[in-house]
């Protein structure tokens, strides 16, 4: 059991200094020396776990993916309704993207490996069905208008945060992201919730503290 968790620790020290790598160089810039810079292990217990950089790339993918999915499990499991989860939710992926260097290395190489099909697309693809199930509860709770598509909803919403999020990284290092994601709420929430939900929503959506952890 020591022998496994010694295994288990020097396994995850590797994915963080490679997502520390690719975070910062991208896919195509990372090295594997300078993967194992960033891990401080040695180069068999790097090859131990993982046979290349590219299979280092599809691990931290993997693993940004499994903390994304916790953290939604998290929320779906406290949140007081559908349309709280869906913000929470997405405050807790803005959370996560400002202090986890696996989130955002995992969305980088997501970005960048990404394809019509493959194992890149599962993160957009999961994503996407955990909120058309939730925009779908919440048309039905009533706190959604009657004319709102749950699947249309649950794909706009994939799309500007995604698109959100790199711009803020590009202009503010995402030092702005929790105001960014207020503002798309903020645009978007009076026309799709219903009267008496928005000023909760509102009030959820403008709260800069991450309440979702």
């Amino acid at each position: 059991m020591a022998k496994q968790a010694r295994a288990a620790a020097t396994r995850h020290q590797v994915l963080e200094g490679a997502a520390l790598s690719f975070e910062k160089l991208g896919y195509g810039g990372a090295s594997l020396s300078g993967i194992l810079s960033y891990a401080d292990v040695t180069k068999g217990a790097l090859y131990f776990h993982f046979e290349s950089k590219e299979a280092l790339a599809w691990a931290v993918i993997k693993e940004q993916h499994a903390m994304a999915m916790l953290a939604a499990q998290r929320v779906l499991a406290t949140a007081q309704s559908p349309m709280e989860a869906i913000l929470l939710c997405a405050k807790e992926m803005a959370r996560q993207l400002l202090t986890e260097p696996i989130v955002r290395a995992g969305v980088r190489l997501t970005l960048e490996l990404g394809t019509s099909r493959g194992p890149a697309t599962d993160p957009y693809i999961d994503w996407t069905d955990t909120l058309v199930a939730l925009a779908g509860k919440a048309r039905e709770a009533g706190e959604l208008r009657g004319t709102v598509d749950p699947a249309a909803l649950a794909r706009f919403l994939v799309s500007s945060f995604t698109g959100m999020q790199l711009v803020s990284e590009a202009l503010t290092g995402r030092s702005d992201l929790y105001e960014r994601l207020a503002d798309m709420w903020a645009l978007l929430l009076p026309s799709i919730a219903s009267p008496d939900m928005l000023p909760r929503l509102l009030e959820l959506a403008a709260l800069r503290d991450d309440v979702a952890s």
